[in-house]
This record gives structure tokens, sequence and C-alpha cells, in this order.
């Protein structure tokens, strides 16, 4: 049953789940990759600016990053670094409004934009011909990336062959309500930048009214995420985009690693039974990693992430 033993050990000085997701955060720097950036025009008239590091394969790896981040965060190209030095071109997406440029409509990105994903494959695929294309995420990523395996893997291109995402929400009802304030207030300060950047545009379907009064996700997704971008409301939000329901559907091998301390994860975000019912989704449950951490000796800039993802998407283990 592919529910994985884990190896992954963070250093003795990272001591607990949030030093684990902190630290990595604010201090890993990764030097040596340099991006080609090329702005798609998205079917409804928007756009998406992805960023290329080519070295000249038949195989792509396409990085999703997490929420309020971008190409250039270093758990992404600290991934892009790793597939490089084993011959792979890699493409990391930005999402709308997340590439230092707003986006033109008032839809912005959320957690199930699975469809942009598939765009952004298929560009690549049109672009290169390439043979075989690996998909990663972490956090919001990993969630998109799982969503669009599962929804419709009839309509997955036959060229992506395997997947791996790390510290993912996969439960986002669970995971809004279990996300500490510290996260929170952080998240929803940068979100309020776009949205007034929005409201220049869209002065009557953006509200900023007492905004700082709100505290959580599910108040913030509620008010904001679920009416601009089609829902009816968080519940409904959640509800549908939310990658655990999709994961018995997924046809590929498919790897998910989501730490037990990791802060932003609720007991839902562990889809040990899903792991049981379908042999092509593996779920791995180190003790240790935080939230998009998983440094094994962060001096150094060893990550159990790139290894895993290595290990897994290229040798199939």
């Amino acid at each position: 049953m592919p529910i994985l033993p884990s190896s992954h050990k963070a250093p003795f000085y990272l001591f607990n789940g949030h030093l684990q997701t902190i630290i990595p955060s604010l201090f890993r720097q990764v030097e040596g990759v340099h991006y080609q950036r090329e702005r798609l025009v998205t079917p409804d008239e928007d756009f998406l600016d992805i960023d290329w590091s080519v070295v000249g394969s038949d195989s792509l790896l396409v990085l999703s990053h997490g929420l309020e981040g971008d190409s250039s965060r270093p758990y992404i190209t600290g991934m892009v670094k790793a597939f490089n030095q084993r011959g792979i071109d890699a493409l990391a997406w930005n999402y709308r409004s997340c590439s230092g440029e707003p986006n033109n409509l008032l839809r912005s990105y959320h957690l199930g934009a699975s469809d942009d994903l598939d765009f952004v494959v298929r560009h690549a695929l049109k672009k290169h011909n390439y043979k075989q294309v690996y998909l990663t995420g972490f956090s919001a990523g990993g969630n998109i990336t799982l969503k669009y395996l599962g929804e419709a893997p009839e309509q997955v291109p036959k060229q992506v062959k395997r997947a791996a995402v790390f510290s993912v929400p996969v439960d986002l009802k669970g995971s809004a309500m279990k996300i500490p304030m510290l996260y929170t207030r952080r998240f929803l300060k940068s979100l309020k930048a776009k949205l007034e950047h929005k409201k220049a545009l869209y002065a009557a379907e953006v509200d900023l009214t007492d905004y700082n009064i709100y505290w959580s996700f599910p108040e913030f997704d509620d008010r904001y995420t679920a009416p601009m971008h089609g829902f009816k409301d968080a519940e409904d939000y959640y509800a549908r985009v939310s990658s655990k329901q999709f994961i018995r559907h997924i046809q590929i091998p498919t790897l998910l690693v989501n730490a037990m301390n990791d802060p932003f994860l609720s007991e839902e975000c562990y889809p040990v039974q899903e792991a049981l019912e379908n042999s092509s989704f593996y779920l791995e449950m180190p003790a240790e990693g935080g939230h998009v951490g998983f440094a094994e000796d962060s001096w150094a800039g060893i990550y159990y992430s790139e290894s895993r993802a290595l290990r897994f998407l290229l040798e199939e283990a």
C-alpha cells in the first residue's frame, strides 16, 4: 500500500515546526538560476508570466508556487536548480497577479485554478514538444496540481508522467481554520495590497471597508476570494476546490509529502484512506519538515523536498 516511510530529519537547530517553516523562508538563498520570462495571453484575455530555465532537455519540470509566492521563492529556485543539474528543463509559472504586475481582470488566482495550470502545460508542450513532463507544487500549488490531475484525468496530456507535491492543504477548510494568526496576518497584508490594485480598476466590485478587522482566511475567502471567482461563499469555494476529493481519480504516479508538524495543516490534510484506495497515489508523512521547509542542512543548502522529488520523479522510487 502506497503509504511510504520517510527518511527526512530536520537539523537539530530547527527543533520545531515553526522554525522549520520560517528559517528556510527568510534566509535561504539559491544562486545560479537565470530565468527567461515569457508572457502568455490567456483565453480570457488576461496574462500569465512564466519563467523558463532551459538546459536543452526533452523533459520538463513544471513548478507551481505557494500562496502569495512567485517563481523567485527559494523553494522554487532550489528545485529548478536541482532538476537543471540533472539535465531537466524547468518552467516556473507565476499565478495571475503574482509576477510583480497586477493582472487585468477582477479574477486573480485561487487555490483551485487548475485551468491556468493546464494552459501552461499545453503551451509548453506546443512550444517544445517535450516527451516527458513532471509536475511539482508547494502548498497552494500542490492543491492546484492534485486537483488538475484528478478532476479530469482523461484530459491530462499523455506526456505528463509523474508528480510530487509538498505541504499541501488538501482540505482547504481545515487548513484555513488551522493556520496560526502569525502567518495569517502576513498573508492578509500582502493580499490587501493586491486588492487595492483591483479596487482602482473595479471600484464597484471591491470594497475594502473595515478590511483590517478580518483576521481569518474563512472571513477573507467569504468576502473576497469566493465572489471574485464565481463561488457562492467560502464554504462553496472550499468544497469545490479542495484537492482531497480528487485524489481517488489520479491516474499517474503522484507523491504527496506532508510533514506531521506542519503548522498550516489540519488533521484532514493527511489523506491516508485516499492513499490506501489509489495505487497511483503515494503519501509520505515525515515527523518533521514544517510548512514548505524540509531543510536537512540549511547552511549547506540541502533540502529533502529536492532530493525526494528527484528520486520519485526521475528514478521512480
